[in-house]
């Protein structure tokens, strides 16, 4: 266990980022390679792993609806030096998370195809997607038990082992999936199932990986039979927290379901197009997600300790942290945008689209960024309605007019990307205000011990 409620703020979540960064980029790496191989396949295979990636949207949401509440709560316990309530947190959102994954397995697997065909803008693409999930869908699936036991190591500040064992699963994929692919090895090329069954490999590598380090440490987080037991009671804390979270990262799938179906018209070069640009802003935002990673444990622990100042100053130092990674990535969006898109495919059309999607949406960046981590200062303070509400806000001011939009005479996508920028602006700005009035109501504590902030900023 690590203690986040002493000491230089700067420092704690520069060191956190770090570990969590580390991981990160292990895993854009993986994704880069993996695209820039499944790009030698042809546009068409492209886009039916960009497509696939709204499913992982789905995931991302259910996986946050179990993660944050587990970090969340662990944080506030480790804050407040009550271990044995962190070990009935960890342990009940171990039983939340496998039973979650396994509705999930049982349903997607049964819809794939529908999913494909419903998804794709030629069989084409369909037929390959559905190749792709046959064994994406069961690593997805393999996601929930590796993200809820990270999540419950960062509440109690312990981000080395995650890193070092996502870091060891994304070596494990990059290996195998050209390898799968092409069958480099067996002579049996498997195409886009290769690089899926990849996927699950190293999912289930890294599952295992972490379940033996909890085991071994023996440290502040222990599996407990005794705990197994279905606790409604804590099962309720837990998503009262992570449920609104979660329905923010389905709002976002939302944006790329209707984005997707709109593409259809303008064929597998926009999607490519769109996908492309779409894994690059993954991997540009990747600072800034291990940023919002690393706040909310560190705003968690002081909130727990009942110490206001530090919560405050995290929010501070996180924007400022933020801002400075997305201007990085604004300049080379702005400047380069194609030759970004070229390294993974370098059809005319996928330029076109992927360049312009770049230069535009680049406008969104340092919005996205306050976004980032105002949403997780809302996690630490155990309400996330406020960040869900302007979330909502967003995605219906986005969607239902970009949806309208594609009916008229001369419809462009870039007319999207220009709506984008004023929503994501307003969505920023909303945040913070919510996040000012949730300070009044949360940080008024009867007796709060104060806490020298001279070496915290």
């Amino acid at each position: 266990m690590h203690d986040l409620t002493s000491g230089s703020i700067a420092r704690n979540l520069l060191r956190t980022t770090a570990f969590m960064l580390v991981g990160m980029v292990f895993q854009t790496l993986y994704f880069l390679v993996d695209l820039y191989f499944v790009g030698q396949l042809g546009k068409s295979a492209v886009a039916a792993v960009s497509l696939s990636g709204n499913l992982m949207f789905l995931v991302l949401a259910l996986t946050q609806m179990l993660g944050v509440g587990t970090t969340a709560l662990i944080a506030h316990a480790t804050g407040r030096k009550d271990r044995d309530d962190a070990r009935l947190i960890f342990n009940q959102s171990q039983v939340l998370s496998l039973a979650v994954g396994l509705v999930f397995f049982v349903v997607m697997m049964a819809l794939r195809g529908r999913f494909a065909r419903g998804q794709s803008a030629d069989p084409e693409t369909a037929r390959l997607a559905g190749e792709y999930l046959t064994w994406f869908i069961p690593s997805l699936a393999g996601q929930f038990l590796m993200v809820a036991t990270g999540s419950a190591l960062r509440g109690i500040g312990d981000f080395k082992p995650g890193m070092v064992i996502q870091s060891g699963t994304v070596v494990v994929n990059v290996v195998l999936a050209p390898a799968l692919m092409f069958g480099w090895v067996s002579g049996r090329p498997l195409g886009v199932a290769g690089t899926a069954i990849a996927s699950f490999v190293a999912v289930m590598a890294g599952v295992l990986a972490l379940v033996v380090y909890v085991v071994r440490k023996r440290g502040y987080l222990q599996f407990a039979r005794r705990e197994w037991r279905p606790r409604l009671a804590m099962w309720a804390r837990m998503l009262k927290i992570g449920l609104p979270a979660g329905a923010e990262f389905a709002l976002m799938g939302v944006y790329m379901f209707v984005v997707y179906a709109i593409t259809r018209r303008f064929g597998a070069e926009a999607q490519a197009g769109f996908g492309i640009g779409l894994r690059v802003i993954q991997a540009g935002f990747m600072p800034v997600v291990a940023l919002g990673f690393a706040v909310g444990p560190v705003a968690g622990q002081n909130f727990g300790a009942r110490l206001p100042d530090r919560v405050r100053a995290t929010f501070r130092i996180g924007v400022l942290m933020a801002t400075v990674a997305m201007v990085v990535l604004f300049v080379i969006c702005r400047v380069a945008p194609e030759a970004l898109i070229k390294v993974f495919n370098k059809d005319p059309g996928v330029l076109a689209v992927g360049g312009e999607y770049l230069r535009l949406v680049a406008w969104n960046f340092i919005p996205s960024g306050i976004v980032f981590v105002s949403s997780s200062m809302f996690q630490a303070l155990g309400n996330t309605i406020p960040p869900l509400v302007s979330s909502f806000l967003r995605t219906t001011a986005l969607v239902i007019p970009a949806y309208l939009m594609s009916f008229a005479d001369g419809f462009a996508l870039h007319w999207i990307w220009y709506l984008s920028v004023g929503c994501v602006a307003f969505h920023a700005l909303l945040n913070v205000l919510l996040l000012q009035r949730e300070y009044g109501r949360k940080l008024t504590f009867a007796a709060a011990p104060a806490a020298p902030l001279a070496a915290a900023e």
